[in-house]
Order: structure tokens, then C-alpha cells, then sequence
């Protein structure tokens, strides 16, 4: 079907063509670069959660908050905020963690909308690109005053490729778009339910260990009480 195609001539005579192999090429080296930061980006979210899980109940903040920081998942970037947040100023916690949910959305999110626009202006361009080669070969066919279809045939044929690189470009936009969306969103709900879990953690923890000094105190009142007691009683034994 294609002996005797020539590329090289293609792209010189059409413009279009040469544009779509521009978008073929930062297609395919934005679905790369994704592809690397999300491997980079791909931590141990679990093993993580349950290490500082760990140090919570031990009391090592400190030691959770290193634990989050050394996790390439945005689990880890997330965590530590938080952490950190529900050290100083409880009350702000949500927010915090909002925020850095929204800063660990963008990082994500980066060069994946190009993806998006690619996908959907792919085959409009090779659309326009054949229109276009359709036009040049009647054209021709005008300005030879032959009116057989073997005369622009060639140039049709030539035409329809724009049509077929645009849609070649767009199927592997569309799959990657859709696979880095659904992976980001997965990774920031890990990132969200693991942060909450930790949190959680903490003030379990502050509850118990304010329950327990309230306890001690009610106990080191009573052994007073009880050591006051006896003296009162001894003196009125010898009144």
C-alpha cells in the first residue's frame, strides 16, 4: 500500500504532515517524562504508614516526621506536614494537609493536560491536513485540464496520510492521559487516607497520655487524702 510512498517528499510538500510529526515527537516525550517522575514518585505508602504508625505510639515524633520525609510518595510529602501541623497547631491540621494535597495534585498533574490536548487536536490537524491535500490535487488537476481519477489519486492517497498520522498520535495520547489521571488520583487518595490514619494516631495517643496524667493526679490526691486521714483521726483519739 505504501511502495510508493516517499516521506520525505510528503513532508516537504505538506506543512500538516510536518506538524504531526512535531506533536508525535512531544507526545511521546511527555508520556516519558511522566512515565520516569511516576516511577520516581512511586513509594512504599504502606510499608511507611506502618513505621510511623510505630513511632507514634512510642512517642518518636520526631523519627515519624523523618519517616515521611525519606518517602518518594506523596504519602510521604503529605504526612509530614501534617505531622508536623498536629505538633504545633492542632486545630489548623486539615488545612495544612489540604494544602499539601493540592501542591502533591499539581506536581502530578504536570505535562499531563499536554497530553489532553494533544489526544484531541492530533486528528483535527491531520483532518485539515487532508482537506488541504485534497484541495492541491483537484487544484492540479484544474491546472492540467485532466479530468481522470488516476491524476489525483496519488494526490489524495498522499492526502488521507494526514488523517492516519493524526489518529496514530491521538490513540496513545488518549491511553496515557487517562492511565497518568487515574494513577495520580489513586496515589493522592493513598495520600489522603494514610495522613488521616496517622492523624488520627496521634490524638488517640495525646487522649491516652492526658487520660493517664489525670489519672496520676486523681491517684496522688487520694494517697494525700488518705495520709491526712489517719493523723486527723489519731488526734482526736488522744483529745
Amino acid at each position: 500500500m505504501f511502495e510508493n510512498f516517499n516521506g520525505v517528499e510528503a513532508l516537504i510538500d505538506s506543512p500538516i504532515l510536518m506538524v504531526l510529526v512535531i506533536c508525535s515527537i512531544l507526545t511521546l516525550g511527555f508520556a516519558l517524562e511522566r512515565v520516569l517522575y511516576f516511577r520516581k514518585r512511586s513509594g512504599d505508602a504502606d510499608g511507611t504508614l506502618l513505621r510511623t504508625l510505630k513511632a507514634i505510639s512510642e512517642g518518636r515524633l520526631e523519627n515519624a516526621v523523618f519517616y515521611c520525609e525519606n518517602n518518594a510518595h506523596p504519602m510521604g510529602a503529605v504526612a509530614a506536614v501534617a505531622i508536623r501541623s498536629q505538633m504545633t497547631s492542632p486545630r489548623e491540621t486539615e488545612e495544612v494537609m489540604q494544602v499539601a494535597l493540592s501542591q502533591q495534585k499539581l506536581l502530578l498533574e504536570r505535562n499531563t493536560g499536554m497530553l489532553g490536548t494533544m489526544a484531541a487536536i492530533a486528528p483535527l490537524i491531520g483532518l485539515l491536513g487532508t482537506v488541504w491535500g485534497i484541495m492541491r490535487a483537484f487544484h492540479a488537476m484544474g491546472a492540467a485540464g485532466a479530468g481522470a481519477p488516476s491524476v489525483v489519486a496519488a494526490g489524495v492517497s498522499e492526502a488521507l496520510i494526514t488523517t492516519a498520522a493524526g489518529l496514530i498520535i491521538a490513540v496513545p495520547a488518549v491511553m496515557f492521559y487517562n492511565h497518568f489521571n487515574r494513577r495520580l488520583n489513586t496515589m493522592l487518595t493513598i495520600a489522603e487516607n494514610h495522613t488521616r490514619s496517622l492523624c488520627v494516631a496521634m490524638r488517640t495517643t495525646g487522649e491516652l497520655d492526658e487520660a493517664q496524667h489525670v489519672a496520676e493526679l486523681v491517684a496522688d490526691v487520694t494517697r494525700d487524702e488518705t495520709k491526712v486521714v489517719p493523723q486527723e483521726t489519731a488526734g482526736m483519739m488522744a483529745v
